[in-house]
C-alpha cells in the first residue's frame, strides 16, 4: 500500500511533465503558424495599391510587424529544446521548494532579442531603400549585391564567432547549467542570453532573405528548416561549414557572371 502511495505522486509528476511538453510544443506550432500568416498578411498590405508610402510611419510599422512575426515564426521552433529544458529544470526546482519563474519569461527574453533584430532590419531596409532597390517580393535587384550577400553569409558560417554561438545553441542543457539564475529576473536574463547566442549564430543568414525574397515562402521555410537542422542535428558544425563553402562558391559563381557576362 505504501509503495503504491509513493508511486502515485511520481506518476502524476510524469504526466504533468508530459502535458507541459505537449502544451509548449502546441503553443510553438500555433505561434509559428500565426506568425507566418501575419507575415504574409502584412506583406500583402505593404505591396497593395493602398500601401502607405515608403518613409511614412505607417509603412515602418507595417514593415516592423512583418519582420517581427517572421522572425518569431522562423526562430522559436529552433529554440524548442532550450524552452523545454528550462521548463523541466524550473519545474524540478519548484518541487524542491525553490521559487520557479514562469516559462513565459524565458521565452519573452528570447523573443525580445529577435524583436530588436526586427527593428534593426526595418531601419536598415528603410535607410537603404533608394540605394538598394527591391523587387515586389523584397529581393535585391542587383545581381552583384546578391552575390555579395551569399559570400558574406558563407564567410560568416566559417568564422569562429559563428561556431562559438552555434555550440551554445546546440547544447541548451549545458548553457542553462552554467548560466542558471533564480527568480523572475533570472528567467528573463537567461532568455535574453540564449537569444543573443542565437542571434550571433543566425543574423547573417537572415540577410539571405534579401537574396531569395523577404516575402518568398519557400525561402523563408527553407532558411527556418536549415537553422533548426544546424542547431538540432549532431553534425550541425559540419553542416554549418559545408553550407558556408557552398554559399561562397555560389556567390563567386554569380559574381563571375557579373564581371564577365560574355
Amino acid at each position: 500500500m505504501s509503495q503504491g502511495g509513493a508511486a502515485l505522486p511520481d506518476t502524476l509528476l510524469q504526466r504533468a511533465a508530459m502535458n507541459e511538453r505537449r502544451v509548449v510544443l502546441a503553443a510553438l506550432v500555433i505561434v509559428t503558424a500565426l506568425g507566418l500568416w501575419a507575415t504574409f498578411h502584412t506583406g500583402d498590405a505593404l505591396m497593395s495599391l493602398d500601401s502607405p508610402a515608403p518613409g511614412t510611419v505607417a509603412y515602418a510599422v507595417l514593415l516592423f510587424i512583418m519582420w517581427w512575426t517572421m522572425m518569431l515564426a522562423m526562430m522559436l521552433p529552433s529554440a524548442a529544446p532550450a524552452i523545454l529544458i528550462y521548463g523541466a529544470v524550473s519545474r524540478k526546482s519548484s518541487q524542491n521548494g525553490a521559487a520557479a519563474a514562469p516559462l513565459a519569461l524565458f521565452v519573452a527574453g528570447y523573443a525580445a532579442i529577435w524583436t530588436g533584430f526586427s527593428a534593426a532590419a526595418v531601419a536598415l531596409q528603410i535607410s537603404v531603400h533608394e540605394l538598394a532597390p527591391l523587387t515586389g517580393m523584397m529581393a535585391v535587384t542587383s545581381t552583384a549585391l546578391g552575390a555579395a550577400l551569399l559570400i558574406a553569409a558563407g564567410l560568416y558560417q566559417l568564422s569562429p564567432l559563428k561556431q562559438a554561438c552555434l555550440r551554445h545553441c546546440q547544447t541548451p542543457l549545458m548553457f542553462l547549467a552554467r548560466n542558471w539564475r533564480k527568480g523572475y529576473g533570472g528567467a528573463l536574463r537567461m532568455g535574453l542570453s540564449h537569444g543573443l547566442y542565437c542571434l550571433g549564430c543566425c543574423w547573417v543568414l537572415m540577410g539571405l532573405l534579401f537574396y531569395g525574397g523577404v516575402m518568398e515562402l519557400r525561402w523563408i521555410v527553407g532558411l527556418a528548416l536549415y537553422v533548426a537542422a544546424e542547431k538540432l542535428i549532431p553534425a550541425g558544425a559540419w553542416l554549418s561549414r559545408s553550407i558556408g563553402i557552398l554559399l561562397i562558391g555560389w556567390g563567386l559563381w554569380i559574381f563571375s557572371g557579373v564581371v564577365s557576362p560574355g
